[in-house]
């Protein structure tokens, strides 16, 4: 019941909305002084003449009395009755027009005009129903042509660097072709107001879907200026934002990382672009150095020497170029050594070279540190150590994990952007 009792209230408001409306427009222009019957006359049947060749105005009187237009009967809409007086208006000799004009509540008035549109319509469909066919006959045929050349492997694959951008150069086609075929068969049409309609709707829809999926489209962008700039590739040892890992594939979505412990670490493409990266293996060499501590009290000099002789002395430590060995601090106890080398990083292990470098120096300080005492105690001269026997620094755990990686690559080379051949950024 609340239900309908705001219905009626609000029925009844409308009413006086629809008579504000219908406000009739009067005429301007200077009275007359003279008022004539015959005047009046022909300003009546001027405006039935008028109403007659005009659909809607068949049940509308006119009187006119000293100038004065009195309407009355009904029209079929509002918006009719309004036409009406301005239609009125414009007739000379008018002076001012009372419009009583309502509109029409009659059922079968109201509905059939809009039968009689529906029926218009139909016979205009029929009547464009040979060019419609035509015009998407037009449209097929531009669509089929668009996607059977993105279809095609040449020239795509041939100028794309990867399946990923030819990918997109097919998407590109095919969305052209589509975009090309809506043109031409709305200018067949004759309907091409319609496209700057679409257009603009399509564009308003895309910027809002790009809003909402603004990191997903940056993520997107990341991956084709990945795939195009090539900036590492697989199995190249990388760090990108504190991660560390062998390269074992670049996705259109994320770059996978196989780390040193064997787990994957995926990173999304758009990180990747923005981060600070470091590529370990774009050159051959590679720099390893680690503090070792010895005895202030002992002569320094002496043990630098021995430091840098051991290096000097294993075969998997490069002469350029040339290891080097330097103070890094000192206290009245402990003199902390900064030891370092360069290896060549196809041939050995950057891991087992450093372990192995810091088990043969501290061997050796070990050594020259015993002959000392011994020979001290017999009163000879001490002799240079010979030096301890190295160990297989070999890529054998670089090889292991080359191995995992390849195999992984293989099964998933059809989404892999990265290209051997391609020239690193």
């Amino acid at each position: 019941m609340n239900i309908l009792k705001s219905f009626f209230i609000l029925l009844v408001l409308a009413f006086p909305a629809s008579a504000q409306d219908s406000t009739t427009a009067q005429p301007t222009g200077t009275i007359e002084v003279e008022d004539s019957a015959q005047q009046d006359a022909a300003i009546a049947v001027r405006i039935r003449d008028i109403l007659g060749e005009l659909e809607g105005f068949k049940d509308v009187t006119v009187t006119v009395s000293s100038g004065i237009v009195s309407l009355k009967g009904t029209a079929l809409s509002n918006d009719a009755i309004v036409r009406l007086g301005e239609l009125v208006s414009r007739v000379n000799g008018v002076v001012t027009i009372e419009n009583s004009v309502v509109e029409s509540t009659e059922l079968v008035e109201r509905l059939t005009p809009a039968i009689d549109r529906f029926w218009q319509r139909i016979k205009q469909m029929i009547a464009y129903l040979p060019l419609a066919m035509v015009a998407m006959a037009v449209f097929g045929a531009i669509v089929f042509g668009g996607f059977y050349i993105a279809r095609c492997k040449r020239p795509w694959d041939k100028i794309a660097p990867n399946a990923f951008i030819a990918d997109i150069y097919r998407q590109i086609i095919r969305v052209g072709s589509v975009i090309a075929a809506l043109v031409v068969g709305l200018d067949i049409l004759g309907a091409t107001a319609l496209l700057s309609t679409i257009l603009g709707a399509a564009g308003i829809i895309g910027l809002a879907i790009g809003f909402a999926v603004r990191d997903t489209v940056e993520n997107f962008i990341a991956s084709i200026l990945l795939s195009m700039r090539q900036p590492f590739r697989p199995n190249d040892l990388i760090e990108i934002n504190g991660d560390v890992g062998k390269v074992i594939r670049l996705t259109s979505r994320a770059t996978i990382l196989l780390s040193l412990d064997g787990n994957h670490i995926r990173i999304p493409n758009a990180t990747v672009f923005k981060s600070r990266t470091i590529n370990y293996s774009r050159n051959r060499s590679r720099r390893f150095q680690f503090n070792q501590p010895v005895d202030t009290a002992k002569d320094v000099t002496e043990q630098r020497r021995i430091i840098l002789s051991g290096l000097e002395a294993l075969d998997f430590i490069l002469e350029t170029p040339a290891p080097a060995v330097w103070i890094e601090s000192t206290n009245a106890d402990t003199t902390e050594f900064c030891v370092s080398g360069w290896i060549d990083q196809s041939e050995t292990d950057l891991s087992l070279a450093r372990g192995e470098t810091i088990r043969l120096i501290q061997a050796a300080l070990m050594e020259q540190t015993k002959q000392k005492d011994t020979l001290a105690s017999k009163g000879t001269r001490s002799r240079k150590p010979a030096p301890a026997k190295a160990e297989d620094v070999g890529t054998s755990l670089n090889e292991d994990l080359e191995k995992m990686i390849n195999e992984e690559r293989v099964e998933t080379n059809a989404s892999d952007l990265l290209n051997r051949d391609a020239e690193v950024e």
